[in-house]
């Protein structure tokens, strides 16, 4: 057993923390497992019931353990890992995966842009009409991102919500729209849940999510589209792969 060091420069709680996750990490605790009780954590090490309720709510915070009301803390099942080397949709990266999915269409409205979002699209004065598309993404059954999507109508004439339930966008955009995407640039970070967004993520109300930004082109370098997403990471972590 790791013993916790009061002279190390770490707090006592955040070695505390590493000790379990190294548990995890080793298969010492298996998913499912029950963690040790606060008390007893406490008289293995020494150290307060603040100390110990603090490093475990770290980890259930991190999503590597949880909490059943009455039952005491266990441990979580892996995140699955979800990789973003590719310019592909949410669809295509989590068939890639082997991830079951779901996609619920909450919104789709048309509508005039706002000034920032001609900019951003490079939209001309004449064709200022967007798709506005709010849609709550599912993985293994839980919430796992809500993407909002701005797409000029002249790229995709006749697209409706009953075309677009369940489909992938960049799937139609391809088959019947002939749009190819050629690159995107996007930002990543973090922000604090709003009061909708923990709603419909499941998440408790300023709770921490990665928000992505993205400006997506096409092979002549016309904007496509200017999505937000924002990632709810209780339960999954993002892979990203660069390449010289």
């Amino acid at each position: 057993m790791r013993n916790l060091s009061r002279s190390s420069p770490l707090p006592l709680y955040h070695q505390l923390k590493e000790y379990l996750r190294s548990q995890v990490d080793d298969g010492v605790l298996k998913p499912g497992d029950a963690v040790p009780s606060e008390r007893e954590l406490c008289a293995r090490h020494g150290i307060s019931r603040m100390t110990v309720s603090k490093a475990i709510s770290t980890l259930v915070n991190e999503g590597v353990l949880y909490r059943e009301q009455g039952k005491g803390t266990f441990v979580a099942l892996p995140k699955p890992s979800c990789g973003f080397s590719q310019l592909t949709g949410f669809t295509e990266n989590m068939e890639k995966a082997g991830l079951p999915h779901e996609t619920r269409l909450l919104s789709f409205e048309e509508e005039s842009a706002s000034r920032q979002l001609q900019e951003t699209l490079q939209l001309s004065p004449e064709n200022v009409s967007i798709f506005n598309i709010l849609r709550l993404r599912f993985v293994e059954g839980e919430p796992f991102s809500l993407e909002q999507v701005w797409l000029p109508v002249e790229r995709a004439p006749g697209l409706d919500a009953a075309r677009l339930d369940g489909q992938s966008l960049y799937a139609l955009l391809r088959g019947d729209y002939e749009v190819r995407l050629s690159y995107a640039r996007q930002t990543v970070e973090p922000v604090l849940s709003s009061e909708f967004e923990s709603r419909m993520l499941e998440l408790k109300a300023e709770t921490p999510v990665l928000l992505f930004c993205r400006v997506a082109y096409d092979t002549r370098g016309v904007p496509v589209e200017y999505s937000k997403c924002v990632y709810r990471g209780v339960r999954f972590k993002y892979e990203m792969a660069f390449h010289v």
